[in-house]
């Protein structure tokens, strides 16, 4: 079996590759060769914490995954990581297992890859203005999805502590992203001057409000994945405009603002346009015109890590360290 650390990763498989990969196993999805069980969320209470668990298997290529991912959002205080992951892959064909890989980039990795996919379609093709929401784990790779499909020119940041957003800044700028950052107080002022909003809290209060956004716009949700959490404003989810999802069965137990705009009555589930998966496999499948707001919410699912995994083993596999398990 292969060991694949996060840096080995990190120097061998970036967010070019997975976006290519993303969208082929949405393919494989389509034609009915991915097989993904309903992932099982296990909350501990006391840390304000959650541990995920997702197997897949990919019909196609005879090869299956399990991740496992724990979040902590206190562990910054104990100078650990807030989210932590580790993915073992396995070898359909004869039960072996073949690599084993920390799952903390990937999972970034492939949640930004799902929010380029979404904003390479529905976001306004001179867009260039991006609103990041919370400069937390998931948002680096978030800014990375969307610098690939589109040139942006100014990034908008906010976070709680402001600190934070300016260490989030110099990483952007270290890693070469060419655009204009300007940290702000509010996520309103982020939100005003943006035609793409990225958002990855755990807040349980909305943080983008109706009032702040732009016809137009494209948002990307990321961050709440449990019922009570919100980040949307409930306003926003109306039938006027356009809801797409990454995985719908998920979506439909997991994301918090869009469940409360069921129970509220403003909103139904069979109002989704479309899923990730719509998407990638019907080019017709677009904005409806410049006014509309166009949302993607993404909660995740199986079948995208397994997309990267899959990917990972492809491109890291002749650098791996090799370890035996009696």
């Amino acid at each position: 079996m292969l060991l694949f650390n996060q840096r080995l990763i990190q120097q061998h498989y970036g967010m070019k590759e997975a976006i290519a990969d993303v969208r082929a196993t949405l393919r494989a999805k389509k034609n009915g060769q991915i097989d993904a069980p309903e992932r099982t969320v296990v909350n501990v209470a006391e840390y304000n914490a959650s541990a995920l668990y997702m197997p897949c298997l990919n019909l196609a290529s005879q090869m299956a995954a399990m991740k496992i991912v724990s979040i902590f959002p206190t562990n910054a205080e104990k100078n650990l990581p807030t989210t932590q992951g580790a993915m073992l892959l396995t070898n359909m064909e004869n039960g072996q297992h073949i690599a084993l890989m920390n799952a903390s980039y990937l999972t970034r990795l492939r949640t930004g890859a799902q929010s380029a996919i979404a904003t390479e379609r529905f976001a306004k093709k001179d867009a260039d203005t991006l609103a990041v929401i919370g400069t937390g784990g998931m948002a680096f790779e978030q800014v990375l999805g969307i610098n690939e499909v589109r040139q942006l020119t100014t990034i908008y940041l906010y976070n709680r502590t402001k600190d934070k957003a300016f260490t989030f800044k110099q990483k952007l700028a270290d890693f070469g992203v060419n655009a204009e950052i300007i940290v702000v107080d509010s996520a309103a002022e982020a939100a005003k001057h943006a035609q793409i909003i990225n958002c990855a809290t755990r807040s349980t209060e909305s943080v983008i409000l109706k009032s702040e956004v732009q016809p137009g716009t494209h948002i990307n949700g990321v961050g709440s994945y449990l019922p009570e959490m919100r980040e949307i404003d409930t306003a926003l989810i109306t039938a006027d405009n356009q809801i797409i999802v990454d995985d719908v069965e998920g979506f439909k137990h997991e994301a918090g603002e869009f469940i409360a705009a069921v129970n509220d009555g403003t909103w139904a589930f069979d109002q989704i346009f479309a899923s990730l998966e719509d998407v990638v496999t019907d080019e017709t499948i677009v904005r409806r015109d410049d006014e509309v707001i166009t949302i993607f919410k993404s909660v995740g699912a199986s079948y995208y890590d397994l997309a990267v995994a899959e990917g990972t083993y492809r491109e890291v596999k002749p650098y791996g360290e090799t370890i035996t398990i009696e």
